[in-house]
């Protein structure tokens, strides 16, 4: 079948979206275990982003599996089709000109690395929100890891099933050691070094 999908080249361009919006668009691809903080600093980032008359989406995990990806489990070829989802749809929404923060453990690097090999040099910006293990587990508002701790819920990230870290990301972000208010910094300072946005 795919030698009948024949891509339409459209007269709109990417940089005719950009010119619109007055500023750069990418991918902000925030990882690491669950709970250690990637959508709460996702989510303020973007709000510092509106504020300043900036296009932005946000694309979060667990939202994300309410829809677009309810048909899939956890297992390891699940989790890859999940990511690899989120990348394609990224892209597309950083191809109409938004800043897209998208916030998922991901938590295997090969699959990280497909989503930069999606988009130009540069359109992809990985923000590693670290924190133990046991941090991580203190925070932890859904119980998720008593859960696994206690076998309710098998294969989870940073129990019993692994998470490789980042080897080179943009940004790395210690929240058992920074402030909230220091790791939505460090992301909106990048941005503007790069020439992203303007602040």
């Amino acid at each position: 079948m795919e030698r009948f999908v024949i891509p339409h080249d459209h007269e709109i361009t990417k940089e005719d979206r950009r010119r619109l919006n007055g500023h750069g668009s990418l991918i902000i691809w925030f990882t690491g275990l669950p709970s250690s903080g990637k959508s709460t600093i996702a989510n303020e980032v973007e709000k510092r982003l509106i504020a300043s008359g900036i296009r932005t989406y946000i694309l979060d995990g667990d939202n994300v599996r309410m829809g677009l990806c309810k048909d899939l489990g956890f297992s390891e070829e699940d989790r890859a089709e999940n990511i690899r989802r989120i990348g394609e749809v990224s892209k597309l929404f950083a191809d109409a000109g938004c800043v897209t923060l998208s916030a998922f453990v991901s938590p295997y690097r090969r699959d990280r690395d497909a989503i930069r090999e999606l988009v130009e040099d540069g359109e992809f910006v990985e923000v590693f929100v670290d924190a133990p293990v046991e941090v991580c587990e203190e925070r932890d508002v859904k119980g998720l890891y008593k859960k696994a701790r206690e076998g309710v819920i098998k294969g989870f990230t940073g129990i019993d099933d692994p998470y490789e870290e980042p080897q080179n990301p943009e940004i790395t972000i210690h929240t058992d050691k920074s402030s909230l208010e220091e790791g939505v910094q460090m992301v909106i300072d990048y941005l503007v070094e790069k020439k992203t946005v303007e602040l």
